[in-house]
């Protein structure tokens, strides 16, 4: 068995990297560390880079297309992974997840109508049905006891609503963690078929869910949630390979899969790209090692920043994630406002994080940390944390001595 080495550290610097090379355009400077942009800094596995790399011994990058391979390869995964039974018939290509969601909401959705999310989410979720014209009603979610959980009874009020014609749903949640239960998510789907809301599940993080907990996909909880749902997916979280746009979409409704795919085509969306097919193909069909090292480390790596904020900064708690590298970081005891908070981790801390407001209601006094990195990187940004907490400590006592 190969060793896979999570350890090396990589400069992504000029490589035009959204994470590093924006950092002085996006937060005012640039010798920060980065822990925003939800991508790893581990590289790219050699069996997806080396697939690539025999392609393009080709002489020819041509119009291209999805053969049977690839759709062999993501119905598999599918089965092997998650017990589902989705043919290729069922799927399609898509260029992103956030361009699914859009077009999703422009194709089975009409502009005025509601479509409910639930906050904090990524923003993506907010922003993509109010610049699609359609009106956002949000159903936050509950914090209790460090987990996120759905107000139900709150959401079937939303759903009675006969202008609610769909709901977002993120699963596992982005950026709580949450793998949701199927008794929490038979539930949302017998709520949304009575109401005649349809439901569009990312499920971009499903591969992966961390040792001692499990995804449940929406699509697999009954009948009801197969015949009222598009699920949305991809290779790329898990992979390290965003750059590629590699997401598909699957449905078991006919109907539903044909309307999408009918609304993909008139927009001239649907064709893929040469590298999307190679990179997933090549993912689902060895991957399978690499994934279940590579979240072992993330593991780690988050019980590493739980148990540091406990130990050395336990004003700043972690919301223990389900599932993904991402880190929902409660700064609410630090008693900052959110300008300021996000301010100290620029400017005192020198880390670059997502603001938490930017994921909508229930953002506010909190921050999310990428932690898809070398441990010896989380290290650094932690200890660099832990002097700027210190420092603002040191601050507020002087003060008080002062007065």
């Amino acid at each position: 068995m190969y060793n896979y080495n999570f350890n090396e550290i990589i400069d992504r610097t000029g490589s035009n990297c959204l994470k590093k090379d924006k950092l002085h355009e996006r937060f005012g400077r640039s010798d920060i560390i980065p822990m925003w942009v939800a991508d790893m800094d581990f590289k790219t596995p050699d069996f997806i880079l080396n697939a690539i790399s025999e392609r393009c011994k080709h002489a020819i990058l041509g119009y291209s297309f999805a053969g049977d391979e690839y759709y062999a390869a993501i119905t598999h995964w599918l089965a092997q992974r998650h017990h589902l039974d989705v043919q290729s018939a069922m799927t399609g290509f898509l260029p992103g997840i956030v361009p699914g969601l859009a077009l999703s909401v422009g194709c089975f959705s009409k502009p005025s109508d509601k479509v409910i999310v639930q906050p904090p989410v990524y923003p993506p979720f907010v922003f993509v049905p109010q610049h699609n014209n359609r009106r956002l009603v949000c159903n936050p979610l509950m914090l209790k006891n460090g987990r996120f959980e759905m107000n139900i009874t709150q959401f079937r009020e939303f759903c009675s609503d006969a202008r609610t014609t769909m709901f977002l749903l993120c699963n596992p949640h982005n950026p709580g963690g949450r793998c949701w239960t199927e008794t929490e998510l038979a539930k949302i789907a017998e709520i949304c078929a009575e109401n005649n809301v349809m439901v569009v599940s990312d499920e971009i993080h499903s591969d992966l869910v961390l040792p001692g907990h499990k995804h449940t996909a929406f699509a697999s909880v009954s009948e009801t949630a197969r015949q009222n749902s598009i699920t949305l997916m991809a290779p790329s979280k898990t992979f390290n390979i965003p750059g590629l746009g590699s997401s598909f979409y699957f449905s078991h409704n006919a109907e539903l899969k044909k309307r999408f795919a009918s609304f993909l085509k008139k927009s001239e969306l649907a064709e893929g790209n040469i590298f999307a097919f190679v990179a997933t193909q090549a993912a689902f069909e060895n991957g399978e090692e690499w994934r279940r090292q590579l979240l072992v480390y993330i593991d780690a790596n988050i019980r590493f920043v739980d148990n540091y904020l406990k130990q050395h900064i336990p004003q700043i708690k972690a919301i223990v994630p389900e599932a993904s590298f991402l880190i929902w970081l409660d700064c609410r005891e630090m008693r900052l406002s959110q300008h300021d908070l996000v301010s100290f981790f620029i400017n005192k801390a020198r880390l670059a994080l997502n603001d938490g407001l930017s994921f909508g209601e229930g953002g506010e006094g909190f921050m999310r940390m990428n932690v898809g990195c070398s441990r010896v990187i989380l290290q650094k940004a932690l200890e660099q944390l832990k002097e700027a907490v210190h420092q603002i400590q040191l601050s507020q006592f002087l003060s008080t001595e002062s007065n």
